[in-house]
């Protein structure tokens, strides 16, 4: 059964002040997509197009493209985005008009002015800067036909670059469900970074490629890889305690491995025993007792530190259910490449606001508070009253 139309009252929508500061770095994108309008007859703008999506995933009343046009009556949106009412058509057509890689300035902008919201002990930031990397696989409407995932589904795949200690994404590739994500990662690598990744990524020859554009790498390798060991270092008290197994200096590869890596170092690392039991681990994962077997070309790093580090690549699966699940990313408002990918670029902007504005990563927690204010169900003291105890529990 299809959902019921509502009446958005103007009520129902508070919390402008914050979008202040977020038009102003929008400002520069009013023009975009305009230079086939020598009429000028352009009623919907790339600013303003943006600011309804961001108000979109801030408010849970507006939970469709239609939502959105009903939005767009409303005087007191008309005055704060500086727009007039949009159409159906001029919504729908946005996502073609406007160009998606425009919104990599913003938040290019953004991330600089984002503070750590964590640290790792005995870890230096300036020596690279920690970014998770991995996929989601989100389902997509059959009318898709470029994003073909199985005969009878389609799909798509987000890529992100996920930086650790500030808790929010900063890059994101989409293609359809099928790509190679190790593919993916080799054409967008950046120096100066240590891309922690999961046993997927586990092919040698990226991780040459990463050491050869100036980057690190922190990898889980599989547990049957072929390796020759040149030494094997020695464990401090705290090592063990954080159930380091073995610290070598090795070659890595052999056999059947596309490429044999020289002096890497591997890091073993025990299961907590205290996991829930499973025969297998579940999903592919390793049961309690077992080693994981860490790769790095990092030598000055302590093991448990290596070990660490890797431990905090689950934050990026924790992001993948706060995007789809909280910001409501799961629901594609449209069904063309860019506008798809204006919809995620907007997500990691909404994701970096919410970490601006609080001095913490997302979470559903501040997420709610965030959207009672923005529905006008919490006033701002309310709302600055939360941050305030988020900065005392730090």
């Amino acid at each position: 059964m299809g959902r019921k139309d509502r009446t958005i009252k103007e009520s129902q929508l508070a919390g402008f002040k914050y979008f202040k500061a977020v038009n102003k770095m929008l400002e520069h994108l009013h023009d975009a997509g305009c230079e086939r309008d020598i009429a000028g007859n352009r009623i919907l703008h790339m600013d303003q197009y943006i600011s309804l999506i961001l108000l979109y995933m801030f408010n849970p009343i507006c939970d469709s493209l239609r939502c959105l046009h009903r939005v767009s009556e409303l005087k007191k949106v008309q005055k704060k985005f500086g727009a007039a009412r949009a159409s159906l058509g001029s919504l729908s057509e946005a996502s073609t008009v406007f160009d998606s890689e425009l919104l990599k300035g913003i938040i290019q902008e953004l991330s600089l002015k984002l503070p750590n919201v964590s640290t790792i002990g005995g870890f230096d930031n300036s020596r690279g800067t920690l970014t998770a990397v991995d996929g989601s696989l989100i389902e997509a409407s059959g009318k898709m036909a470029w994003a073909l995932w199985q005969t009878d589904r389609n799909g798509i795949k987000v890529h992100y670059q996920y930086e650790i200690l500030r808790g929010v994404p900063v890059d994101m590739e989409l293609t359809d469900a099928n790509a190679n994500e190790k593919t993916v990662l080799r054409s967008n690598l950046q120096a100066d970074r240590v891309y922690v990744l999961d046993r997927g990524y586990a092919k040698y020859s990226l991780l040459d490629d990463i050491t050869k554009a100036k980057s690190s790498f922190v990898c889980r390798i599989r547990d049957n890889a072929i390796y020759r060991t040149i030494e094997e270092k020695a464990l401090s008290e705290n090592a063990v305690k954080e159930r380091v197994a073995f610290d070598r200096t090795v070659d890595l590869g052999g056999g059947t491995a596309d490429t044999i890596l020289e002096n890497i170092r591997i890091v073993a690392v025990t299961c907590n025993p205290t996991a829930p039991k499973s025969r297998t681990g579940g999903r592919g994962g390793p049961r309690q007792g077992q080693l994981i077997y860490i790769a790095t070309d990092r030598f000055d790093l302590a093991p448990e530190t290596i070990a660490t580090i890797y431990k905090r690549r689950w934050t990026i699966e924790i992001y993948f259910r706060f995007f789809k699940h909280i910001l409501g990313c799961r629901h594609l408002i449209s069904q063309n490449r860019n506008g798809i990918e204006i919809q995620m670029y907007v997500a990691i902007i909404a994701c970096m606001l919410i970490a601006l504005w609080t001095g913490r990563k997302p979470t559903k927690t501040t997420y709610e508070m965030i959207s009672f204010y923005f529905m006008g169900w919490a006033d701002l003291d309310e709302l600055q009253a939360h941050i305030g105890k988020l900065k005392l529990h730090e």
